[in-house]
């Protein structure tokens, strides 16, 4: 190879080195921050194809995605002083490059640090407000967001953003759990026995409504039964009646038939009467 060659060789590398130098890469769940003699100069570059001056600024990149901080367990302590263990984990991202870097110096562990410790002052105190059976049973939503809404205050100066805290799971001590169990037992219990009691006054309310309205309806059905049979008992007397003005002697021998079908309609019956007596002219055709 001749000088010459060997020199435009030299300067083609030259030339590649200034030119891979100068260019970068923003992927899209990065953020990229444009140093310069270790001062941040940009931090504002979108995704793709990026340039910087070669040998004098360099790129640092941050992620940009969800980042989660998923903290071992701590004791807490309750408003009546017991101890409760609580497992949690907070979701958060970097909002501001620049505050982020002059704040932790880019290190995502000292932000977790700093976040960790917030969240555990927050929680003590919430805690310290609350028995256990409020943040067990009933509080936790609302320990939650008002964490949530605390941190995003004070974290503001690092330059990230809490978007969510998770409580994901409250143990109590061994020395309290039974205690406490059997507290929220007896309160069930009383809860079940008070409903119970306002169940059974209610049957009783309805049993009497009932008896009162099956009263009701019984005296109006007996009254209109007794209108009926009024009527009714009216009308075969008006019926007997006019079948009576019709033929008097064949009306006389009907009714003669129904008290001889109803007096000696069984073979046990016996009657002790004169022959010649009224009840049996028609058995008599010389008394006809």
């Amino acid at each position: 190879m001749s000088g010459r060659q060997l020199t435009i060789l030299i300067i083609a590398l030259a030339g590649l080195m200034v030119v891979s130098g100068s260019v970068f890469v923003v992927d899209e769940r990065q953020y990229a921050a444009l140093f310069q003699f270790g001062e941040i100069k940009r931090a504002d570059y979108e995704p793709g194809l990026q340039w910087k001056t070669p040998f004098v600024q360099n790129v640092r990149r941050f992620d940009r995605r969800l980042l989660t901080l998923d903290n071992d367990p701590e004791r807490f302590l309750t408003l009546e002083k017991k101890n409760v263990i609580v497992d949690f984990y907070v979701k958060w991202r970097i909002k501001d490059v620049t505050t982020f870097y002059r704040a932790t110096r880019g290190e995502e562990v000292v932000a977790k640090d700093r976040l960790s410790d917030i969240i555990r002052k927050g929680l003590r105190s919430e805690f310290g407000k609350r028995t256990i059976q409020e943040a067990v049973s009933g509080e936790r939503s609302e320990i939650m967001q008002t964490l949530s809404t605390m941190a995003n205050k004070q974290v503001d100066e690092l330059g990230i953003e809490v978007v969510d805290v998770r409580v994901q799971r409250i143990d109590l001590p061994d020395d309290v759990s039974e205690s406490v169990y059997n507290r929220m037992r007896s309160e069930r219990k009383r809860v079940a026995a008070d409903f119970r009691a306002k169940g059974a006054e209610e049957a009783e309310k309805i049993r009497a409504d009932a008896d009162r309205q099956r009263e009701v309806i019984q005296a109006k059905a007996y009254s209109e039964a007794e209108q009926i049979r009024g009527q009714g008992d009216a009308k075969a007397t008006d019926i007997y009646a006019r079948a009576y003005g019709q033929n008097s002697e064949f009306y006389s021998f009907y009714r003669s038939l129904e008290v001889y079908r109803k007096a000696m309609g069984e073979s046990s019956d016996l009657l002790v009467l004169e022959p010649e007596g009224e009840l049996f002219k028609y058995f008599n055709p010389s008394s006809r």
